[in-house]
């Protein structure tokens, strides 16, 4: 189980949440879908961005507007010299929705430690044709030394250019899959070498999570009576 399904995907709801937040017409559905995988494609392709260690992407609709999250260790960079690079992104996603397009940027204080710039910084030294154990190495004892938990990074395809594939994989301290509450950060990106793709996946444990938040459901938002509210009304 904790091989086969998304570490993200099976926490949604308990402790992590979707990248696209919106509500539509069934019918708008898979165009709004669509509408979303080209805006993230669009976005990382573009130049402004090159160089600038996107870690996530949020999308969240609005009736009227697009808002654009973008993740990022560099943030400078994709701001640009007053504002210029923003407003060039700004206008090239907007030539891909009806709707008008903000774009707000996050930026991450630990990039060692974020799993997604993890998987694309061994990538891009596979890819430079380094020594994948000592790239693996490396960024497993950073991310320890930035507060992980416990990392783990798995390699998979022709590594080192060897004529069969195979899977290679290098772990530090706790990786509990299995338990909902904790709090695993997951990354993958592919390494496209002259020999082949190497697909290159990465998990972070950053702790337990004890803390659920407050469902706006019925059940959540009633609450009911006790014994002490009783006496606190008299009193």
């Amino acid at each position: 189980m904790g091989q086969k399904v998304n570490p993200i995907g099976l926490r949604l709801g308990v402790n992590k949440t979707w990248k696209s937040k919106w509500y539509v017409d069934p019918r708008e559905y898979a165009d709004t879908l669509h509408e979303d995988l080209k805006l993230r494609k669009a976005l990382v392709e573009c130049p402004e961005v090159q160089g600038a260690e996107i870690s996530d992407v949020e999308i969240i609709r609005k009736p009227q507007r697009i808002t654009i999250v973008i993740t990022t260790s560099r943030p400078g960079i994709i701001i640009g010299s007053k504002g210029a690079n923003v407003e060039k992104l700004g206008v090239r996603l907007q030539k891909l929705s009806d709707k008008k397009v903000q774009i707000k940027i996050k930026e991450i204080k630990k990039p060692e430690a974020d799993a997604q710039l993890i998987a694309l910084n061994v990538a891009r030294q596979l890819v430079s044709r380094g020594s994948f154990r000592r790239s693996m190495k490396m960024a497993v004892s950073k991310a320890m030394q930035n507060g992980a938990q416990g990392v783990k990074i798995r390699l998979s395809g022709r590594i080192g250019g060897a004529e069969i594939a195979r899977s290679e994989w290098m772990k530090e301290g706790r990786i509990p899959l299995h338990t909902l509450r904790s709090d695993i950060d997951y990354g993958f990106t592919t390494a496209n070498t002259s020999f082949g793709v190497i697909g290159v996946k990465v998990w972070v444990y950053n702790g337990e999570i004890y803390d659920r938040a407050v469902k706006n459901d019925a059940g959540g938002l009633v609450k009911k009576p006790t014994k002490s509210d009783g006496v606190e009304a008299r009193s």
